[in-house]
């Protein structure tokens, strides 16, 4: 007849000697103040630790000569285990947040955004997916828009660790935990919506003014084609050659 297996509970966490488990002697001391004692007997350590009313630890087997401290076993082990726990339910995760479509309300919407909100705040990553239906997909920019409005409502603890990103249907994008200022991110904030209301206002190009001319004091000539004929050749102007030849020919 084949015997039944043996359960035995698995002990959690880390376990150590304590009282009249340590068998190793001398050790290095360390009292309930933090006194460093230095190396003495395990005897000497044992009565120490029941005058003080505690225990006698090994908090560093593997030193030579292992290092031991006095102090209240019980309370010890219950905040190393807590702190244990701690450390492993802070380790971060990425939840996810799903939107179904661009016709969200804002009560909804908001609802979304204070759950991943308190994802942040435990310090895991959160993604955003929004799902486009139908003939949503001719406006993706709608969808855009609510996971802006998201960035924006979150801006104050979190930072974009993967920008919007289509894939077939769906759009994502991923927010990681990161606290900010207040004081700097409203300063942040309206620099940027200067910039935006600069970039949207219509660009306006100035007239040059020009000076009124000064009217001459002279009075003014004006040429006609009847007084450039009637003008006199100059004295020093030469005649042209078939000029003086008709000359020549009519004095003969």
């Amino acid at each position: 007849m084949a015997r039944p297996k043996r359960f035995t509970a698995r002990s959690r966490g880390p376990q150590f000697r304590h009282n009249g488990q340590i068998r190793i002697s001398p050790i290095r001391l360390i009292d309930q103040d933090e006194n460093q004692l230095g190396i003495v007997p395990t005897q000497d350590a044992l009565r120490m630790a029941r005058d003080a009313d505690l225990d006698l630890v090994e908090v560093a087997p593997n030193a030579r000569p292992p290092v031991c401290r006095i102090l209240d076993y019980g309370k010890w082990k219950y905040q190393q285990q807590k702190r244990e726990d701690k450390s492993k339910s802070k380790s971060s995760q990425l939840k996810e947040v799903k939107i179904r479509t661009v016709k969200i309300g804002d009560h909804d919407l908001e609802i979304k955004v204070n759950r991943a909100r308190k994802f942040l705040d435990d310090g895991h990553k959160v993604q955003f997916t929004l799902q486009y239906r139908g003939r949503e997909m001719a406006h993706q920019d709608l969808g855009r828009e609510i996971l802006r409005k998201i960035q924006d409502t979150l801006a104050d603890a979190s930072k974009v660790e993967q920008d919007m990103r289509m894939q077939g249907r769906r759009v994502s994008m991923v927010l990681a935990p990161e606290k900010k200022d207040p004081e700097k991110l409203k300063k942040q904030r309206e620099e940027e919506e200067a910039e935006r209301r600069e970039a949207e206002e219509p660009v306006i190009v100035k007239k040059r003014t020009l000076l009124p001319q000064r009217k001459s004091t002279e009075p003014e000539v004006v040429q006609t084609a009847a007084s450039v004929k009637a003008t006199p050749p100059a004295a020093d102007d030469e005649p042209a050659p078939e000029d003086a030849e008709a000359k020549e020919a009519v004095s003969a």
